[in-house]
């Protein structure tokens, strides 16, 4: 699996896939928003100094380089904004799921549910995966609406999936498949 190109998101918009120099970006955007995204995301409160985003990089670059996914930078007025990703590839059944934060600043303009919109494409077409998954906890209204407007099915719900600082969190599991997103993609 080669490295996704730039993903065009229209006007001023695109997903690129992240790079070792987005390590200040990304600290900024979490610093800039760490209560917000503190409520939502497990790894926040681990990400205090430049080493930690030069730490997910990393991770993220080798990630790509197995072929186990792409981690992007939404970079919106080229501006890094937020992450939006594929957390594994699962060959055998031929599966991901997508993950996504953005700073407070960018919420609202679409440019999320575009992102995953594209993340699908490539899911579906170049890499020809049979399913997408994506959770968010039963509060998160914002991340939740991503899924339902991009016409996912809600699944199930599990119960404490997820440790977030001092509290269990459940999370509502979406699915799509390939032949929904064709279907939707159709018109039908």
């Amino acid at each position: 699996m080669t490295e996704p190109a730039p993903r065009p998101l229209g006007p001023g918009a695109l997903l690129r896939p992240v790079r070792a120099e987005d390590a200040a970006d990304l600290l900024a955007i979490v610093d800039a928003n760490r209560e917000r995204l503190r409520r939502w995301l497990p790894w926040v409160d681990g990400t205090r100094q430049d080493r930690d985003s030069r730490t997910f990089l990393a991770a993220a670059l080798a990630q790509s380089a197995r072929g186990d996914g792409t981690q992007f930078a939404l970079v919106v007025d080229d501006r890094l904004a937020g992450v939006v990703g594929f957390h594994a590839i699962d060959r055998r059944l031929r599966s991901t799921a997508i993950g996504y934060w953005v700073g407070a600043a960018y919420e609202g303009a679409g440019h999320v549910t575009r992102a995953v919109a594209s993340l699908l494409d490539l899911a579906f077409g170049d890499w020809g995966l049979a399913r997408v998954e994506i959770r968010a906890a039963p509060d998160n209204v914002r991340s939740r609406a991503i899924p339902e407007r991009l016409g996912f099915q809600e699944e199930r719900v599990v119960r404490r999936a997820e440790w977030l600082g001092d509290r269990w969190v459940d999370h509502v599991v979406y699915g799509m498949t390939a032949e929904e997103w064709s279907a939707s993609r159709a018109g039908g």
